[in-house]
């Protein structure tokens, strides 16, 4: 009998008392080097899901392989590169990968639940909470959510490390406490393997910043849309509003099985940013910013360790055409996005009154509607 490896404190803390987890799977993982799924290791991955499921834990599954399993039984010699062609191969592809689901799950009793979603469903508040709802209800009767992107008529979302992303969104969606990225390399190396054999793997990453980011090549897969760079924006986006995230390989043996029994395998990555309420969740994380405003150093230690509200005194440029109410990126001194924000004044109101103190602008236009351009409490800090 091989001996198994000491559990590591670190994911006995933050993997086993995870209860409800997000697992994206890749199409490398569940595809072979011609693009046909490889039924096998789908059936091995639905097994360990339901052990999950068993152990008490609600699991939803990001899965990829619709343009692979459309490659595939296209019979094309790769993967295509013209988005007509994407799409043609997803349509194809995303029955068969849920009719192979059901299968593998079948056994099991477990029904199987298509949620295909776009970028837009996130941006809109309204479709988002339906999103949500929706997977609280399948919750509820016992069956497994497996969302993948639209990709049949989403356009700018098939694209390098489209799941990924949505994985991430997802996770701050229901407020899960642990993402699992399922890949196929090991996890973060500090450097790249293919070409350093003395680079080693990172068991633990506390904070994902610049130098991180930087040991991720922006690579791609034959088969897959994503690369290391892409898992690493999506685990930042995670680890910042509270909740951990493990890369893994999802090609070994009861992969899933031995994370939840703390095996250090993959890299973990802790959670650093405060535990968000799903609003500013949504506020941070999700929207997309329709301006910028770039602020001094005064301003951004006011932001990040008083807590204070965006004065305009403080804002030095403005780029982007934005009104009242819309949410807008703040960057500090060096470029760095550091916060999100809903604005009191559209663009040209910004514009006139930046780098002004509150005295200034009333005796310039005899009125300050708003002393903060952005107020505290509509502000997510996510730098």
């Amino acid at each position: 009998m091989t001996d198994r490896p000491m559990p590591d404190p670190l994911r006995e803390q933050w993997v086993i008392p995870a209860r409800l987890v997000v697992i994206k799977v890749g199409t490398n993982v569940l595809a072979d080097s011609r693009g046909q799924i490889d039924r096998e290791r789908m059936q091995s991955l639905a097994d360990q899901i339901e052990r999950l499921h068993r152990s008490g834990r609600r699991v939803v599954l990001v899965s990829s392989g619709a343009i692979g399993a459309g490659v595939g039984l296209l019979g094309l010699p790769q993967r295509p590169g013209e988005l007509p062609q994407l799409q043609a191969c997803a349509a194809v592809g995303q029955s068969r990968l849920m009719q192979l689901y059901q299968e593998c799950f079948a056994p099991h009793g477990r029904a199987v639940a298509q949620i295909l979603l776009t970028a837009g469903d996130f941006e809109h508040r309204v479709r988002y909470l339906n999103v949500r709802n929706t997977i609280h209800a399948l919750f509820e009767y016992g069956a497994l959510p497996i969302i993948n992107e639209n990709d049949t008529v989403s356009v700018a979302e098939i694209k390098f490390g489209d799941n990924d992303h949505l994985a991430a969104l997802v996770t701050n969606l229901l407020r899960a406490p642990l993402l699992v990225l399922l890949t196929n390399v090991d996890g973060l190396y500090s450097d790249d393997p293919r070409l350093n054999p003395d680079a080693s793997l990172l068991p633990t990453v506390e904070k994902i910043d610049s130098r991180i980011l930087a040991l991720a090549a922006s690579t791609r897969s034959s088969l897959g849309t994503g690369g290391m760079r892409s898992k690493l924006k999506a685990a930042q986006l995670v680890t910042a509003a509270g909740e951990a995230v493990v890369i893994a390989n999802g090609r070994w043996d009861h992969v899933l099985d031995r994370l939840f029994a703390a095996e250090p395998l993959g890299t973990l990555f802790l959670p650093h940013g405060e535990d968000l309420p799903a609003w500013k969740r949504w506020l941070g994380f999700t929207v997309r910013p329709k301006g910028t405003l770039h602020i001094d150093a005064g301003a951004q230690r006011a932001l990040l360790e008083q807590r204070k509200s965006l004065l305009p005194v403080g804002v030095v440029r403005i780029d982007g055409n934005f009104t009242k109410g819309d949410l807008v990126a703040i960057c500090g001194p060096e470029g760095q996005e550091i916060a999100r924000g809903l604005s009191n004044y559209s663009a040209a109101e910004a514009q006139r009154i930046r780098g002004l103190t509150s005295t200034q602008i009333r005796e310039r236009f005899g009125q300050l509607p708003y002393a903060e351009i952005v107020h505290r409490d509509n502000l997510v800090i996510i730098g």
